[in-house]
């Protein structure tokens, strides 16, 4: 074809009706195949489209063949992308697996708080109540604050590595949470209402009650005028809040060497109801722990005028009162992990 017969073609070619028909061919294309076959007919080499490019000698021409070009090849890509979608779509439903439906499915088990946690979460809400503060504090202590501090004579039996975890000489294991009152005492004045939790440790052998690691919660009041009444109402409360009203409190007097006087609070066996069982030692009474006044000696060991304040200390095992609350004869399975236990809180 010579210059003048592709110029004449060009110029006698009607641009706006192949890029109209072009689109309409791609638009209705079924198939990614009828999609090709419509690129290859309106764009391919030997295209009408692309013939008419190649013999281009003015600018307006140029401009209207390669826009309508454009318009094409986006019509086609545009296409495509449709017919790939509904096709991955078409895959998708047709190989859908239901489970609802094949499986039953596994159940997904929900953990729930463990049951020390839960019991110690009702004892600092019973204290919160009371306008005490909450302390959690170091599990390694001195001798210093575990037994010097606390009036504990030279001689206690506590003082022995045969019942307390000794690091060194002077490091140990703490047997309670008692020097937390100490360093509280040292760090502020009276008037003091304060609880401490957590762990401590102890040589003890392990029976329905005891474990050699329990969480303690110890309180102590420091003000004017703090009477054994006073700290009879503080337990009770407490008590109440645990075991709820039905269960029987009583408080018997005891010996402890930073308490005077001192007494031990007992609750009514939750399995035996005071018949007499294996865990009560088959007396129907459970001891909870020791509380008593303040030991003036205490008191000056750390500054405070005892002729000016009183005060009252108390400790007991949140695992042996989730123990009472619960009716759990057994204090190990706090400790052993065992998920049947565990569960069922």
């Amino acid at each position: 074809m010579s210059r003048r017969e592709s110029v004449g073609t060009v110029a006698a070619m009607d641009v706006a009706a192949l890029e109209s028909e072009a689109l309409s061919a791609i638009a209705s294309a079924p198939t990614l195949g009828a999609l090709d076959d419509a690129r290859v007919r309106y764009l391919g080499r030997k295209s009408e489209l692309k013939q008419a490019l190649r013999g281009v000698r003015d600018r307006e021409s140029g401009l209207a063949l390669n826009t309508a070009r454009e318009r094409i090849e986006s019509a086609v890509a545009e296409r495509e992308h449709e017919l790939r979608s509904a096709a991955l779509q078409d895959a998708l439903s047709a190989e859908a697996l239901d489970v609802t439906v094949s499986l039953p499915g596994d159940e997904v088990h929900l953990g729930t708080l463990h049951p020390t946690t839960l019991t110690r979460r009702v004892v600092e809400d019973a204290f919160l109540g009371l306008g005490y503060e909450v302390i959690e504090d170091r599990e390694v202590e001195t001798t210093y604050y575990n037994f010097d501090q606390l009036a504990f004579p030279p001689a206690h039996p506590t003082r022995s590595p045969r019942d307390t975890f000794f690091l060194d000489e002077e490091r140990v294991l703490r047997t309670e949470t008692s020097p937390s009152q100490i360093h509280v005492m040292e760090a502020k004045p009276p008037p003091i209402y304060m609880v401490s939790l957590g762990r401590v440790y102890r040589r003890d052998e392990i029976t329905p009650t005891r474990f050699p690691i329990f969480h303690q919660f110890e309180g102590l009041a420091v003000d004017r005028h703090l009477t054994l009444a006073d700290l009879k109402g503080t337990l009770l409360h407490v008590m109440r809040a645990l075991y709820g009203e039905e269960r029987q409190v009583r408080f018997r007097t005891h010996f402890f060497p930073f308490t005077e006087p001192s007494i031990e609070p007992d609750v009514s066996c939750p399995i035996c109801e005071l018949a007499g069982c294996r865990t009560c030692k088959f007396t129907g009474w459970i001891e909870m722990g020791g509380a008593g006044m303040v030991d003036p000696q205490v008191f000056e060991n750390v500054g405070i005028d005892p002729t000016e304040w009183s005060g009252f200390a108390f400790g007991c095992g949140i695992e042996r009162a989730a123990q009472l609350r619960h009716g759990i004869p057994e204090i190990r399975p706090f400790w052993e992990n065992d998920l049947r236990v565990l569960r069922q809180f």
